[in-house]
């Protein structure tokens, strides 16, 4: 069904009712004057402009893409299709791909052989490693490329290679899902599925902008509220968006405060006695500790920290605490703000005080931010180790040498692997001398634009660029490697529900651009890296190859992908963990009250969720023998950068629904460009007045390291709070000395302490008419 996506970003309502299945519509896009009876062959993929995992096919004629359309046996979508991606096929023929490699001469990019481009990137990896050995060498990668990938340059990294220093920008997006999920289940993975929100009566979203971050999963809740019977919606946002005007609660606390109100909730539910302890004696351990210190935070204690009236926090209390099936889902409002972890793994504990976990409608989805989030965790491409390893467990190291063959003192493990804001500490003081980044950039994500610009523009660090376009961090590489996109290439990839998809090559990349799967591999070939009996390593040579090595380290695992293949996911997509004993796949964790926890079984040991400092193997058997289900408790501290009278807002940034990351690929499709073409700031009435701002106005917001000029919108976002889009840099503004649209000029290089995700939610502002406008 075709539609204008732009104007109606979420489509036609299909109600049901709790317990139905959500029908099917099918959304489609072709080229201009093209029907399905002009397509020669459909192409099964996945979407990968968002982390929801849509089923899609693309549409091929001619050997070009001239189309897409959902797939209506999908569990994922039921054929429906994000705006994203309904138009963001066409960026694959964008006339300014990078199709040849270059190399920077006497201070510019020329183009150049992939021989010289490999031959100089291998030629400084062996330099580095003989002069300054593995810790000079560091790897940050992506939320967007696929499994087999990811499963590759973790065994280079982290095998071959022998480098700690290897993360993803996932850090920046779902760093904290990880590490929640760890601290209360003892290991990543989401306990709940898609299909809770066709069985819950109370769904609550805690900092979730579904609406624009997960279109499609809001299609189906909206289709919920259509039906009979409708969910309850809690929504726990600052801003007034598409999911706070359908809620029957919506709690817009101060930026910052998400623990304290947190804390608050729980302190009602447990003190109104809406308690599973049945469930609680069996499943978990903690309580008692969580209730004494909720027990300080009543609503009114909240209110004042929050500044949310404390007859709202009772009322969204008792929505919570009168779910008969209640499913919590939770994103970047509470995983880039202060204290993330922490919150974020209050969430996991009212579901478990209410035994809400592992039935239909009950669950926790601590969601993903990117389509390929989830397989950057699983493979160990993101700061920890393959199949959900255990770092600190001497058997989980050894275990995985024996999988890759190679002297258990070769894979790092006496730290944590290296987290994404600590590698561009080491590259600012010169320990780290060579820097790989593939499929992402960091010069207009990462916080602190001008210090992050100066780490990159160092002579002394040789900067590797693996992408699809010249981005503004591939502006200052020396060398750049033109990689093939998505429908050019064939891989797997897993969304926020454990769904895993497989996507076929359509057509072909342009010019010389090669599968990132293909770039890794040659460079290893090119290293002459081996295993321990001297073969070539890795060992395989190809996508499907990688795939049933990533299947042999993922089993056994939490992750495990050993039921699957390439020729069963032609059939269907399929939840993991898909084994012998589930041959079907797995829709929801945890259902028989046994967890991933058990202390020689579990991911991680844990860390004190105020400070970080970790817990070692002996504190976590003492805490949890039985790898039972963890509830833990945190104090509420102020944030470390406060609004004050020279910068008395606070500030935070976010995504919009037709743009995705820092625009590399939505800001070349003309209705994604058009529908929202440049950065805006969105500000409360009564804060536009009190600065003599209207709508329209182009005003300049101020922090401590920097300014953007930006475009008021007066919106529904609590008094005091600034929001900015934070796709915008300036690849395509033909001048880059301004540097005053990317709002990451103004963020805070600081970070959760847990889960070292940076905090983009937090920066002090002011704001006033820039100069000369009005």
């Amino acid at each position: 069904m075709r539609r204008d996506a732009i104007a109606d970003p979420w489509g036609a309502r299909t109600p049901y009712g709790p317990g139905q299945s959500w029908p099917v519509r099918v959304d489609s896009q072709l080229a201009d004057g093209l029907t399905e009876d002009d397509v020669d062959r459909w192409v099964p993929t996945a979407a990968v402009l968002h982390s929801n995992g849509d089923g899609l096919e693309l549409a091929v004629k001619d050997g070009r893409l001239v189309g897409v359309r959902g797939r209506a046996e999908d569990r994922v979508n039921r054929g429906r299709v994000d705006p994203k991606d309904l138009y963001g096929w066409q960026a694959n023929a964008s006339p300014d791909r990078l199709t040849t490699p270059l190399v920077r001469r006497d201070g510019r990019l020329v183009e150049a052989s992939w021989d010289e481009a490999m031959g100089l990137v291998a030629d400084r990896s062996r330099a580095l490693l003989d002069e300054r050995g593995p810790s000079s060498i560091g790897f940050y990668t992506s939320g967007q490329l696929f499994c087999e990938e990811y499963y590759t340059l973790a065994a280079i990294a982290h095998g071959a290679i022998g480098t700690n220093h290897l993360d993803g920008n996932t850090r920046l997006c779902t760093a904290t899902a990880a590490a929640a999920l760890k601290e209360t289940f003892g290991c990543d993975g989401q306990p709940g599925s898609y299909t809770d929100v066709d069985h819950a009566d109370v769904i609550a979203l805690y900092g979730h902008n579904v609406a624009e971050t997960q279109s499609v999963l809001w299609s189906r809740m909206l289709d919920r509220l259509a039906g009979p019977n409708p969910p309850s919606l809690l929504c726990v946002d600052p801003r007034d968006t598409p999911v706070a005007r359908a809620a029957t609660v919506h709690l817009a606390p101060l930026p910052g405060t998400n623990l304290a109100l947190m804390n608050a909730l729980l302190h009602e539910i447990i003190a109104r006695d809406w308690v599973d302890h049945d469930y609680l004696d069996r499943c978990s351990v903690g309580f008692d500790q969580l209730a004494a210190l909720v027990a300080d935070y009543p609503p009114e204690r909240a209110a004042e920290i929050c500044r949310v009236p404390a007859a709202r926090i009772r009322e969204a209390a008792a929505l919570l605490g009168g779910a008969q099936r209640l499913l919590s889902t939770v994103l970047q409002g509470f995983y880039q703000s202060h204290q993330a972890t922490a919150a974020a793994v209050q969430v996991n504990n009212i579901n478990l005080v209410r035994g809400m976990l592992g039935r239909p409608g009950c669950g926790v989805l601590q969601m993903n931010g990117q389509p390929t989030a989830e397989n950057t965790r699983e493979c160990g491409a993101d700061g920890d180790l393959t199949g959900f390893r255990n770092w600190a467990n001497d058997a989980h190291v050894a275990e995985l040498a024996d999988l890759w063959n190679l002297e258990v003192k070769q894979i790092p493990h006496y730290a944590p692997p290296t987290h994404a804001m600590q590698i561009f500490r080491y590259a600012e003081n010169g320990s780290l001398r060579l820097l790989w980044v593939s499929a992402t950039n960091p010069a207009v994500s990462l916080p602190d634009l001008a210090r992050i610009r100066s780490i990159l523009s160092q002579d002394r660090l040789f900067l590797v660029v693996q992408d699809v376009f010249l981005t503004e961090t591939a502006e200052l590489a020396d060398v750049v490697l033109p990689a093939a996109m998505w429908g050019e290439k064939t891989g797997v990839f897993t969304n926020a529900d454990r769904t895993v998809h497989l996507s076929e090559k359509a057509v072909d990349p342009p010019g010389q651009a090669r599968p990132d799967l293909d770039i890794f591999l040659d460079y290893a070939r090119r290293m002459d890296f081996r295993d321990r009996d001297g073969q070539p390593f890795p060992s395989w040579h190809d996508a499907e190859t990688a795939f049933e090595a990533w299947k042999r380290a993922s089993a056994g695992r939490p992750c495990d992908y050993s039921g699957l293949s390439y020729g069963k996911l032609r059939q269907r997509a399929i939840q993991w963990p898909c084994d012998a004993e589930h041959p079907d796949g797995t829709e929801r964790l945890y259902a028989d009250g046994k967890f991933f926890a058990q202390p020689g079984y579990c991911e991680d040991y844990g860390r004190d969720l105020v400070t970080g400092a970790p817990a070692d193997q002996n504190e976590y058997r003492a805490f949890n023998p039985d790898g039972k289900a963890m509830l833990k408790a945190a104090e509420y501290v102020p944030p470390h950068e406060m609004p004050s009278a020279e910068h008395p807002f606070a500030l935070i940034t976010g995504r919009t629904i037709y743009q995705f990351h820092t625009r590399t690929k939505t800001g070349r499709v003309p209705q994604l460009r058009d529908a929202a073409p440049e950065v805006w700031l969105e500000m409360s009435e009564q804060d536009a007045k009190a600065h003599d701002l209207s709508e329209g106005d182009l005003a300049e917001i101020t922090t401590p390291r920097g300014a953007v000029r930006a475009r008021v919108r007066i919106r529904g976002v609590r008094d005091g709070v600034l929001f900015l889009p934070f796709h915008y840099g300036y690849w395509d503004t033909g001048d880059q000395s301004g540097r005053h649209r990317a709002a990451n000029e103004l963020t805070i290089t600081d970070w959760d302490p847990v889960s070292k995700q940076p905090l983009f939610k937090t920066a002090a502002a002011a704001i006033r008419r820039a100069e000369g406008a009005r």
